[in-house]
């Protein structure tokens, strides 16, 4: 691919130099990732950086738990990759041990109908913070004031756990220990928004990347289960200091089928040995949690609402090749409701209760199609599903996924 003449924030992998960065979540979710051969599961750092021309950055809208991202630098390290590219934003906030806890209790404390089916990796409640200003932040984190904010954050809380009986937390013994992951995560500590910012100015190029999905977006999801974040294209301007005008193309990553992890609705979840099939043949077992996904068919009413909500301009399907070793393959083409069939997507609870998924059958068996490098060459039933989803939709499908390998990819 060509550079453009000025650095769009465009969310494309290119062979060139380029930035890639994280802009919201935490280790709640994680990307898993297969070059060479080789699989690396990465949750906090962005997974570009495994390209030596990357500089991979964690943007301010992340929430960061620090002993993880050193697990994750570590095993890098062990892994013979070098981790000198990495860069964390001073105004990233600190999870610590009090989140977790929270967000076990909050958890427990909902009713069964209610659980949200949380990763309990404290983000809730880092957010939380974050929102109601007492967070700690990365600039705080490495300075002589974290002693002081932890101190007064770790007696807040105390208070708030002694109401439920809960074990209190010593402020010395997590200052003890964090402060030696403040020490040892210094030096990738930077302005990265100032840092993003040159970069444009240097017509570089920068791809974000997200955790979690649309239907997850804390504003715009099946709230309330939801995560805590904005996984659209909101949270990437928030989460990075990028202005929208620096917005150029915007692509939607997704499966050949669909799957979640948690509670909440999902219109076209196979509960049965269909969903159990997709699972073992996408491998769909959560990053993070190794807890098995939700799995079912491609629901294009879902799926349109998204291209809606982030201005999609194309579609990059991933697993076409897992979803066509299935005989028949079933793709939700509307939803039907009161006696009316349309593809207009509601997150209202009552509104979903009346709908039922409208599908279209397309054949499978697609066979290997992982060395296919043009679209025009895949068989004729790809063919045909792909057109299917782009004819609902209104967006062209610009990358294929054809297989586990980063090479296993068409680009059209």
């Amino acid at each position: 691919m060509e550079m453009k003449e000025k650095a769009k924030l465009s969310i494309i992998y290119q062979k060139m130099q380029i930035l890639r960065l994280d802009v919201q979540g935490g280790n709640n979710a994680g990307h898993t990732i297969q070059v060479d051969g080789k699989k690396y599961a990465f949750h906090l750092i962005p997974s570009g950086i495994l390209n030596p021309n990357t500089k991979a950055i964690i943007g301010n809208g992340v929430v960061v738990d620090p002993k993880v991202l050193l697990q994750e630098i570590e095993s890098l390290q062990s892994g013979g990759h070098k981790v000198d590219n990495l860069y964390i934003s001073n105004k990233a906030h600190v999870i610590f041990p009090y989140h977790i806890e929270f967000d076990q209790l909050l958890e427990d404390l909902r009713n069964k109908n209610d659980k949200i089916g949380t990763t309990k990796r404290g983000i809730g409640p880092a957010y939380c913070d974050k929102f109601e200003r007492s967070g700690i932040r990365f600039e705080d984190f490495i300075s002589d004031r974290f002693e002081s904010l932890l101190e007064r954050n770790v007696g807040q809380r105390n208070k708030i756990l002694a109401l439920y009986g809960c074990e209190q937390f010593d402020s010395h013994k997590i200052f003890e220990e964090y402060k030696q992951y403040a020490e040892r995560l210094k030096s990738y500590v930077t302005d990265t928004v100032s840092m993003l910012h040159k970069a444009l100015e240097q017509d570089k190029n920068i791809l974000c990347e997200g955790a979690q999905a649309t239907l997850l977006d804390i504003d715009f999801g099946s709230y309330p289960f939801v995560t805590s974040s904005n996984p659209t294209i909101g949270g990437i301007l928030t989460g990075s200091g990028i202005g929208a005008k620096y917005i150029d193309e915007v692509y939607g990553v997704l499966k050949g089928y669909s799957s979640r992890v948690g509670s909440g609705p999902y219109m076209t979840e196979e509960d049965n040995e269909v969903g159990d099939k997709i699972r073992e043949l996408g491998h769909e077992y959560g990053t993070t949690t190794k807890r098995p996904r939700r799995c079912g068919w491609l629901d294009a009413v879902a799926l349109k609402y998204a291209v809606m909500l982030n201005g999609i301009t194309g579609l990059a399907i991933n697993h076409v090749d897992t979803i066509g070793k299935l005989e028949k393959i079933k793709l939700c083409v509307a939803y039907r409701h009161d006696g009316i069939e349309d593809m207009n997507f509601s997150t209202n609870p009552d509104d979903i209760a009346k709908c039922e998924p409208v599908y279209e059958e397309f054949e499978g068996n697609f066979g290997d199609i992982s060395q296919i490098k043009n679209r025009e060459d895949l068989p004729e039933k790809v063919q045909k599903y792909l057109k299917r989803i782009e004819e609902l939709v209104g967006v062209p499908v610009k990358f294929i996924g054809t297989g586990g390998g980063r090479d296993e990819l068409i680009v059209d």
